[in-house]
């Protein structure tokens, strides 16, 4: 509730036991800006519920993101803990070039 109160363009991580998605969402929270996840055809191959393989989807949406003109989010965990695939995500994102 406070990241739309706050307005921000975020960066949304949602993962499962075998995938793991990110959305950067607009401020108004009604279009979706880019999206990167383990279901995309290069990284499908091979293991996809692993720390190396969220970090390559966080290097993607950050590649993504900033294509679109976008480089300053709020990361939304979405309740899942900060650490693990989460935090590899969110890493890599910054590293690509992200700013939050």
């Amino acid at each position: 509730m406070k990241m739309r109160e706050l307005g921000a363009t975020r960066l949304s991580v949602c993962r499962t036991p075998k995938h793991i998605y990110a959305q950067v969402i607009s401020a108004d929270g009604g279009t979706i800006v880019a999206q990167a996840s383990t279901l995309d055809a290069d990284l499908r191959s091979g293991k996809t519920g692993n720390v190396e393989t969220a970090a390559k989807v966080g290097s993607l949406i950050a590649e993504r993101a900033k294509a679109q003109g976008v480089t300053a989010v709020a990361f939304d965990r979405s309740g899942f803990k900060y650490h693990g695939r989460v935090k590899a995500l969110a890493d890599a994102a910054r590293e690509g070039g992200l700013e939050f």
